[in-house]
């Protein structure tokens, strides 16, 4: 199996779907699922590549010949435009399941006059997670508010036991930020949804933390979002260049 492809096969598992009614769209799927057959196959749409189907399987985004022939998997651009519509493409997925993840959730810190909002995938044992909260207070000042979504890597081997007590503790914004600032989260147990943002977080194709979401669902260069200007440029560099193409964001 050719390495690039490696990536679908590590999230994929056994799902049922629907027949699909368009007969390319089946040849399409079938061209998929005969390379990878334990593939879960989200969304199969007319690419704007012509003859080309986009798929997305697990967050991933591949481009499949309408006769299953052919399979790219790479960024798309349009030229013409400038644009990297792959990158849309996962931007609006990501935008449309952070939309529906409830406050509930998150660990919230909200800004006062909320000028700018960011959902960030996160790991307690995380040091660049670290190094991003520590200009908590400042991203608030700017107007940015961020809602952490819990994201343990595997790397970290108790990552996912240090999340789960961070969410399990008495003030979970206290305890988040006492982790992030080195202090031991400790042993806390209780209903937690931490396994539940890790998947999610895994079928948007996300793989690092801290991943940076604006609320359309863009993924903010790291090096751009390591300071509080910095993050406040760039969001406001996306919202202008939303505004100009006519998209409107809202959540």
């Amino acid at each position: 199996m050719p390495k690039n492809l490696l990536l679908f096969a590590a999230l994929a598992v056994v799902a049922p779907f629907a027949q699909a009614a368009d007969p390319a769209e089946k040849t399409v799927r079938d061209a998929v699922h005969s390379m990878l057959p334990l593939a879960v196959i989200d969304t199969v749409a007319k690419s704007d590549l012509p003859g080309f189907y986009e798929v997305t399987v697990s967050g991933q985004i591949a481009y499949v010949s309408a006769d299953g022939r052919f399979l790219l998997q790479g960024n798309l651009y349009d030229v013409a435009h400038k644009r990297n519509l792959t990158d849309a493409s996962l931007a609006a997925m990501r935008a449309q399941a952070i939309a529906k993840l409830p406050a509930a959730k998150e660990i919230r810190f909200e800004a006062a006059r909320p000028k700018h909002t960011v959902t960030v995938f996160t790991d307690v044992d995380c040091p660049y997670c670290r190094a991003f909260h520590k200009n908590i207070g400042q991203f608030n000042a700017l107007g940015i508010s961020v809602h952490y979504v819990m994201f343990p890597l595997d790397i970290h081997p108790n990552a996912d036991k240090q999340a789960v007590a961070v969410w399990c503790a008495p003030d979970r914004n206290v305890a988040y930020t006492a982790a992030m600032n080195g202090k031991d989260p400790g042993t806390a147990s209780c209903t937690n949804p931490v396994a539940e943002t890790k998947a999610l977080g895994l079928a948007l194709g996300i793989n690092a933390t801290p991943t940076v979401l604006t609320e359309d669902g863009t993924s903010v260069d790291l090096g751009k979002a390591a300071s509080p200007q910095g993050l406040l440029a760039e969001l406001d560099r996306i919202a202008a260049e939303h505004a100009k193409l006519g998209k409107v964001v809202t959540r």
